[in-house]
């Protein structure tokens, strides 16, 4: 439920690392608080965030999120299939429902993020 081979924010947030770039979707947990997701504003390529920032919007049946930034960077790339088919948040959020990837600019953050024990304690599972 919470792969071992990203970090979690406390936000509900997961990072994975590749090279200097990081992608970044919501967690199990998360999506499963929200509901059925039916819309994603996503932040323009090159749009600069700081950790803890809001990156994205996730609208769900139930109601509409902030997603935070669980590190610093530069925006790379979107996941465009989320704009027609939002609903891959829910069915595969640790592969085809990423929302971003970053290139990081301060890539000692991501050792500040929970491991997926540390994320498993947090929520209570």
């Amino acid at each position: 439920m919470y792969p071992e081979d990203r970090k979690y924010s406390k936000d509900h947030e997961w990072a994975k690392l590749e090279g200097n770039i990081a992608i970044i979707g919501i967690t199990y947990h998360a999506q499963e608080e929200l509901g059925d997701i039916v819309h994603i504003d996503l932040p323009e390529v090159g749009k600069e965030v700081k950790q803890n920032e809001v990156l994205a919007v996730v609208e769900s049946v139930k109601s509409a999120s902030d997603v935070y930034s669980p590190l610093s960077g530069k925006v790379v790339e979107v996941n465009e299939n989320l704009k027609t088919k939002p609903e891959l948040i829910n069915e595969d959020p640790y592969n085809a429902g990423w929302i971003v990837k970053l290139e990081l600019s301060d890539p000692k953050e991501y050792e500040s993020l929970l491991s997926a024990e540390e994320y498993k304690k947090l929520i209570g599972e």
